[in-house]
């Protein structure tokens, strides 16, 4: 239930892809309009900037794109990734045996997110 693009900057996308599932399960039936559409758009939006030298010259934009699946708790729990990327990795003591330092990547560069597209869904998130 994700899309991750690389890039030098890196924007967050909540899209509700699926409906809402029945109790006790998240997710049910995609959402093509209101959904998949979205998703497109965004992508599309992508393909255009970067494609174009002149509006981000030397830089590219990126996507880390989840589906919230139209509840407002899921979204919730995707929208945590974008924060646990700039955590350290649990149990982590800062050495490794060696004594040498840990080799980690650069946080990702999260510079916004769009979406998500219900209010209950956006409340929570924020």
């Amino acid at each position: 239930h994700a899309i991750r693009l690389e890039g030098d900057l890196t924007l967050g996308g909540l899209f509700p892809v699926h409906a809402r599932g029945p109790a006790g399960v998240p997710c049910g039936a995609i959402k093509k309009e209101k959904g998949i559409h979205r998703l497109e758009a965004m992508l599309y939006a992508l393909d255009r900037v970067n494609g174009d030298p002149r509006v981000l010259p030397n830089l590219t934009l990126g996507a880390r794109i989840l589906d919230t699946c139209s509840r407002d708790t899921y979204a919730l729990e995707q929208a945590l990734s974008f924060v646990r990327t700039l955590l350290p990795p649990e149990g982590s003591e800062g050495r490794c045996p060696d004594g040498s330092q840990p080799h980690r990547p650069p946080p990702e560069r999260l510079v916004g997110v769009i979406g998500a597209s219900a209010s209950s869904v956006s409340i929570m998130v924020a």
